[in-house]
C-alpha cells in the first residue's frame, strides 16, 4: 500500500525553524518527484518546491528561495523540508506528494500520492 506520511509541524515564533518529515512506504522514493504543498485557510494548494533526480531541486514560490531546502534521505525513503526564518504568511497545512514518472511540477493534479498533511502555524 502506497502511504505518504508527514510529521513535524507545529506551533513556532517568527524567526523560528522546522524541519517536516515525509516518510514514503510501497514504493521507493529513488523514482518518484517529490513536492511539498502548502494551502493556507481560504486559499487554493500552491507547490512550494519539489525534488526529483532529473529535476534536481525546484522552487515555486520566490518567497521560500533562501528560507527553505528540500533533501532526501534514500535509505530512510525519507524527504524533509528544512524551513528557516519563518513569517506568519508561512502558515499553514503543508503536503507532500509524489509523482510517479520523476518529473517536478508546481500543479497539484500531476501528483499521484498525497499524505494527510501537517499543520505550520507561525505566531508570537
Amino acid at each position: 500500500q502506497v502511504q505518504l506520511v508527514e510529521s513535524g509541524g507545529g506551533l513556532v515564533q517568527p524567526g523560528g525553524s522546522l524541519r517536516l518529515s515525509c516518510a514514503a512506504s510501497g514504493f521507493t522514493l529513488d523514482y518518484y518527484a517529490i513536492g511539498w504543498f502548502r494551502q493556507a485557510p481560504g486559499k487554493e494548494r500552491e507547490g512550494i518546491l519539489c525534488i526529483s533526480s532529473s529535476d534536481g531541486t525546484t522552487y515555486y514560490v520566490d518567497s521560500v528561495k533562501g528560507r527553505f531546502t528540500i533533501s532526501s534521505d534514500n535509505a530512510k525513503n525519507t524527504v524533509y523540508l528544512q524551513m528557516n526564518s519563518l513569517k506568519p504568511e508561512d502558515t499553514a497545512v503543508y503536503y507532500c506528494a509524489a509523482e510517479m514518472f520523476g518529473f517536478c511540477s508546481s500543479d497539484p493534479y500531476e501528483y499521484d500520492y498525497w499524505g494527510q498533511g501537517t499543520q505550520v502555524t507561525v505566531s508570537s
